[in-house]
């Protein structure tokens, strides 16, 4: 037998994971099929336009969700800006593919979390009936908040985060180039920024309010 702690630990993982697949797949395909839209076929080529959440884990990433419960990465998608008509200008929408997927997610999924309680206070289940639909309940409420953070997490204009990307294809040519110029030390900027905890600033008060708009009424 599991320890309680142990056991609340592969519990919390069992609900986070299906929102975790949830979230990734949805961001990477939509990287994979707005790239697709404007002219690069690389996604595709490699089998990444696809609903396969195991197309698009990445081991590091996993891990990472694993350890920390809430917060992991995929595979990122291969995009050849070589094939757009307008490099920055188009690797700008790919990028806000990603994010804007994990938003639509979080709203649609938190629509299903409010029919669930609709249907629940309409039949008067009463706790006995809302016992059996509350894993599922639990399940749906972390996929809102992960597929809300994915979003947040991934538009902090840092590389190789989506929000770089993104702000390069509003900045003049030089600002831009020059932000380009830092991706080398990105990953190293992010550890710094989590360690810190100067990140928790940045992201959580946003994912806090959307998340608790989106799941008001729910304990």
């Amino acid at each position: 037998m599991f320890d309680a702690p142990i056991a609340e630990t592969v519990q919390r993982i069992a609900l986070v994971v299906p929102g975790f697949l949830l979230a990734i797949t949805v961001h990477e395909f939509t990287h994979g099929y707005v790239a697709l839209r404007l002219g690069d076929p690389t996604a595709k080529a490699a089998g990444r336009l696809t609903f396969n959440p195991l197309t698009h884990l990445d081991p590091i990433g996993t891990v990472f969700l694993v350890l920390t419960q809430i917060i992991g990465w995929a595979k990122p998608v291969p995009v050849d800006p070589r094939y757009f008509r307008n490099p920055r200008t188009d690797m700008m929408w790919v990028s806000l593919g990603g994010p804007a997927a994990n938003m639509v997610t979080a709203v649609v999924v938190a629509g299903v979390l409010h029919a669930i309680l609709f249907v629940v206070r309409g039949l008067v289940l009463g706790q006995t009936g809302f016992f059996f639909l509350w894993p599922i309940v639990q399940i749906l409420q972390y996929a809102v908040l992960i597929n809300v953070a994915l979003a947040i997490f991934n538009l902090v204009p840092i590389p190789p985060l989506d929000g770089s990307k993104i702000l390069a294809g509003l900045l003049p040519d030089e600002m831009a180039y020059q932000m380009d110029r830092l991706e080398p030390y990105g990953f190293i900027i992010l550890v710094l920024l989590f360690f810190t905890r100067v990140i928790d600033y940045v992201i959580i008060p946003p994912i806090r309010l959307i998340a608790g708009l989106l799941l008001k009424g729910f304990g």
